[in-house]
């Protein structure tokens, strides 16, 4: 015989219940109103709007010309969100994102006057990241981990929400900086984009050439964003889901592989900040869908977004043709 709830339990999980179903609603119309701008790339859209739910930032992987900026900019103004881009170049300088003091003179004396730079904003833009240097990479280490800058040695607080969606030409190696583990790990996934489909590029091409473009119309604010978060952060995890985390992410390293060919093939894999990133995305999708909890295939769904950056292949996986998709393939064959 199931426990009898008390109708105070029964009560707070209703008011859960519609929160979650008014939440996934309001996230429906901007998934929508992304859509209108954004042709095809349901998967993408899909992971983006994730990271934006679960408060993290992406990385956008893909050849020129997939619409990346055009992704970012179409979610800033759904989602009612200050917005600044910055082009990343061999010869920026951290103080170009973060901001500097500077000496001003008036007829009180001298003094030094803080500037902000362009990561004081709700939605950074991070365009072509690894064409600056490990130097000013390493500027926003602190901002996309802690929320907070240091300039002169004074702590600064970024705006809420804070997100810092990067993109990364993978094709381009000559004047590129390879982005280091430890600024790849903030990243909470690394979202990739392919070529169009046949029908999805015909539909580019008929809406965007003509004399109208469409804009993005806004639909969700800053305001309701935050909310949204916080009751992502809100939802239960069941022991199963947590099980298939735990799991996927010892399996997915060396010292830890069950299976032969795992160890063999991975240098080292994801940490627990991959374990923390799936918890925190398998929320997210379930609120996006309506959901009042995540599920095992939640974990599947969001495996390679995670984990395809938290991850690195050996010498022989490499000299074998073995990529780490596949790796993550034979990770979630288990899952289902």
């Amino acid at each position: 015989m199931q426990p009898m709830r008390s109708e105070t339990e029964d009560a707070s999980g209703g008011a859960v219940a519609r929160r979650i179903d008014a939440a996934a609603g309001r996230l429906d119309e901007a998934a929508a109103a992304v859509g209108e701008v954004i042709f095809g790339q349901a998967s993408v859209v899909e992971q983006a709007m994730v990271t934006m739910v679960a408060d993290g930032h992406g990385l956008l992987v893909g050849v020129p010309g997939l619409g990346k900026t055009l992704l970012v900019e179409t979610l800033s103004r759904v989602f009612g969100l200050d917005r600044r881009r910055v082009q990343f170049t061999p010869d920026l300088m951290p103080t170009d994102i973060l901001g500097s003091e500077i000496l001003d003179e008036d007829g009180n004396g001298r003094r030094f006057r803080y500037v902000e730079g362009p990561v004081f904003t709700q939605l950074l833009m991070a365009d072509e990241i690894n064409r600056a240097s490990p130097r000013t990479q390493s500027a926003l280490l602190q901002a996309m981990q802690e929320r907070q800058v240091s300039v002169g040695g004074h702590p600064r607080s970024l705006p809420r929400p804070f997100h810092v969606l990067a993109t990364q030409n993978p094709i381009e190696q000559e004047g590129t900086y390879p982005l280091p583990e430890a600024q790849l790990d903030r990243f909470l996934l690394q979202i990739d984009v392919d070529y169009p489909d046949i029908d999805t590029e015909k539909t580019i091409l008929l809406r965007t050439t003509g004399g109208e473009g469409q804009e993005a119309r806004p639909v969700v604010s800053p305001e309701e964003l935050l909310e949204v978060q916080e009751l992502a952060r809100l939802m239960p995890i069941g022991e199963t889901v947590l099980a298939a985390i735990l799991d996927l992410v010892r399996r997915g390293r060396p010292e830890t592989a069950e299976d032969a060919r795992i160890a063999e093939w991975v240098a080292w894999g994801p940490g627990p900040r991959a374990g923390q990133a799936l918890m925190r995305c398998a929320r997210a999708r379930a609120l996006l869908q309506g959901r009042l909890s995540p599920s095992v295939e939640d974990v599947g769904a969001l495996a390679g977004p995670v984990l395809r950056h938290r991850m690195a292949l050996s010498y022989a996986a490499r000299a074998e043709g073995i990529d780490v998709d596949h790796v993550i393939a034979c990770l979630t064959a288990p899952l289902g």
